[in-house]
């Protein structure tokens, strides 16, 4: 009970935020921080639950999906209906699986490196790549000296193969199981929205987040936070917002691949 009046009142500030948005024309990354958050979440919740009634429609199914939802609550309930000991090991479960697309991801990474035109660039990628491997977490400086890089070939967003398309969408947690045309729009239109959300959340503050926002910020960028500390995970937080936000459009392969780039050695974050 308690779990669907948090989804009822998710529901009525949803819709109070979109008929604001109507009345007064206002686009999506336009909204203030908090409200695109909850929007970006509450269709991820929307979404899950419309699963759950499909398969509910045929006769007598709902006692099966009851029975479903008590055996698989990971997969098939929304955080409102989880314990405060299932959403930290939920969470968990859910990084561990992200975690496991990381190697390829940086394999990928050093493959292209003699594709670069440039010698200069080619030296930084190597550098970064080894520093990855040898569990440095990079300064926001040797990211973004590689932005290039990621805003053509070989590592531009038009130019990914689908096998970079299929891990990156699992750090992502997002489905891999899609056509290269369907991934790539989805890592796109993903990428997007988080850049939206970055430039809404410099705008407000970092300060600005409670300890429970800042947590789940990071975690939506690829940071394990349930064991970090909220002053670590605000310190990682502003080492993301300065990257995202000197990112062009163009760019934004950059910041998908920085889900990997700056979680995978940061301090806490390997459990």
């Amino acid at each position: 009970m308690k779990g669907l009046q948090m989804f009822w009142a998710d529901a009525k500030k949803a819709r109070r935020i979109k008929t604001n948005m109507w009345k007064h024309n206002i686009k999506f990354h336009q909204l203030p921080y908090r409200e695109m958050e909850h929007l970006r979440q509450f269709r991820r919740d929307v979404t899950k639950c419309l699963f759950l009634g499909i398969l509910s429609i045929p006769p007598f199914a709902n006692y099966l999906v009851f029975l479903l939802m008590y055996l698989f609550p990971r997969q098939l309930l929304i955080q409102h209906f989880w314990t405060a000991k299932q959403q930290i090991d939920f969470l968990d479960i859910y990084h561990a699986l992200r975690k496991q697309s990381h190697p390829e991801i940086l394999c990928y990474l050093e493959k292209v490196v003699p594709l670069i035109s440039d010698a200069g660039l080619q030296w930084h990628m190597t550098e970064l790549c080894a520093k990855m491997q040898h569990g440095t977490h990079p300064a926001v400086h040797d990211i973004l000296a590689l932005r290039e890089c990621f805003a053509n070939h070989p590592l531009g967003m038009d130019q990914l193969r689908a096998l970079q398309m299929k891990a990156l969408s699992r750090a992502m947690l997002l489905t891999p199981y899609l056509p290269s045309v369907l991934l790539r729009h989805r890592l796109k239109t993903h990428t997007t929205v988080i850049h939206q959300l970055d430039k809404a959340l410099a705008k407000l503050g970092v300060g600005q987040l409670t300890a429970q926002e800042v947590k789940s910020a990071c975690y939506l960028r690829g940071l394990n936070s349930t064991h970090i500390a909220e002053e670590r995970c605000r310190t990682w937080l502003g080492e993301w917002l300065q990257i995202s936000c000197s990112l062009k459009e163009t760019e934004l392969s950059l910041l998908l691949h920085n889900v990997v780039l700056l979680s995978i050695n940061y301090v806490g974050s390997r459990r």
